[in-house]
């Protein structure tokens, strides 16, 4: 056996001494860094969240399926989580935000249009 079969290749004589490629197969579950998008709908779902960030996944969290209330809990745990693990937090929008793991950095800023009121219709036209 040759040193092109101990290393995984197959040797094809018939043309030339041509060395076959193996085939790469490749799965979702290779990559261990994900950006997830959460949509929690009750508290309960932030301990998914603070799993996905232990993971060493980024997490985007909309708050538009839970109250005010709700939101302002799962943000006070987040906050403790991300604290805890020496992340990042960063608001993307009304109501949406970023968590991120030590070892990811956060660049920019997004600003919001101080001076334009949106109605409910309007900022439902936005997206």
């Amino acid at each position: 056996m040759g040193l092109i079969e101990k290393l995984g290749f197959k040797s094809n004589d018939e043309e030339d001494g041509e060395i076959e490629e193996p085939t790469i197969k490749s799965s979702s579950k290779e990559y261990t860094n994900k950006t997830i998008l959460v949509e929690p709908r009750a508290f309960s779902e932030a301990f998914q969240v603070a799993d996905y960030l232990k993971a060493n996944n980024q997490v985007v969290v909309n708050f538009k399926r839970v109250t005010s209330d709700v939101s302002k809990r799962i943000m006070d745990f987040l906050n403790g989580i991300v604290y805890a693990i020496e992340g990042n937090m960063e608001k993307l929008g009304p109501g949406i935000v970023l968590c991120a793991p030590k070892g990811f950095e956060i660049e920019g800023n997004i600003t919001e249009d101080e001076g334009k009121k949106t109605t409910k219709k309007d900022s439902a036209e936005e997206w």
